[in-house]
């Protein structure tokens, strides 16, 4: 008995229930919203069983449609992986990786010649993005992100810690001592749009939970915050061990010993269809080691 369902209408039931929308899964697919329909419908009928359920023109997975999907997204993984590695046996490894920018930027980079020593072989192509993985638009071997998280179809595992601590350049010091949490008053205080409850967390942990700063700047990124603080424009929450290098450097120094604070670490993800693949194996093992490592 055949049970291979239409491989076509799989391809369009995946877009159409990660996006949970059939004119979004049109639209990321160049085809018309009634091609999507259709297909939707002629796969629920080879099944019988209803995938979606549709209301006043909006659709919704049912509970057996998000148990499929995860299933689907696995196989389609496993194919587009053993497609990759047929493609390039005979040549350079290439993975993916897509990372977040402060985690790219200030961790990743300047590790990466010990990776390309170790594993000469493979081929990296970075990308940064802040975006949910479910939400990627572009196809990754494997994410970076701060977790743990919910990942349907993925594995993930922690493999970096990170705490917050102020940290500035050593200049502003020689305006305004800092010898407690209080005399944070005095200065500039750094805030990301990213973390927009870290200052807040860290203040009242420290025992100053009203304390109002001097000035205030506000940027949309982290990576910024952290760029100003070491461009001497203020003091910046910031994570370790991210800024391990800045502070090796004396570009930036924590004032205060603490209260450090535990803040979510972060996760390699990779797709549960393809962590059997070496190059994503090796990739994933020395990121563990890497969090063990000196700061280069």
């Amino acid at each position: 008995m055949n049970t291979y369902p239409p491989l076509n209408a799989l391809r369009i039931f995946e877009a159409a229930a990660r996006l949970e929308s059939f004119s979004a899964a049109a639209e990321e697919l160049f085809v018309t919203h009634g091609a999507v329909s259709k297909q939707i419908k002629q796969l629920e009928a080879w099944l019988g069983v209803a995938l979606f359920t549709r209301s006043g023109g909006r659709v919704r997975l049912s509970d057996a449609g998000w148990r499929y999907l995860i299933q689907v997204q696995d196989g389609l993984d496993l194919i587009a992986n053993a497609t990759s590695q047929l493609m390039q046996a005979d040549r350079l490894r290439r993975l993916t990786i897509n990372a977040t920018p402060t985690f790219a930027m200030y961790w990743l980079l300047p590790r990466l010649k010990r990776f390309r020593a170790a594993c000469p072989d493979i081929e990296l192509h970075l990308v940064n993005s802040d975006r949910d993985i479910s939400r990627l638009d572009t196809p990754f071997d494997i994410a970076i992100r701060r977790g743990p998280g919910d990942w349907p179809g993925h594995i993930a595992k922690p493999f970096l810690d990170e705490w917050e601590l102020p940290l500035c350049h050593p200049e502003l010091l020689g305006k305004h001592a800092i010898h407690s949490p209080a005399d944070l008053a005095r200065h500039t205080l750094l805030y990301a749009d990213t973390r927009p409850t870290a200052w807040q967390r860290w203040l009242t942990l420290a025992g100053v939970p009203e304390l109002k700063a001097a000035h205030t700047l506000h940027f949309d990124r982290f990576s910024f915050a952290l760029q100003a603080a070491a461009e001497g424009l203020g003091i910046v929450l910031g994570p370790r061990p991210m800024a391990e290098r800045l502070i090796a450097q004396g570009t930036l120094i924590a004032p205060l010993k603490g209260p450090a604070v535990p803040v979510r670490g972060y996760c390699w993800v990779a797709p549960r269809a393809a962590i059997s693949d070496m190059a994503i194996n090796a990739f994933c093992q020395w990121l563990e080691q890497e969090a063990q490592a000196p700061s280069p």
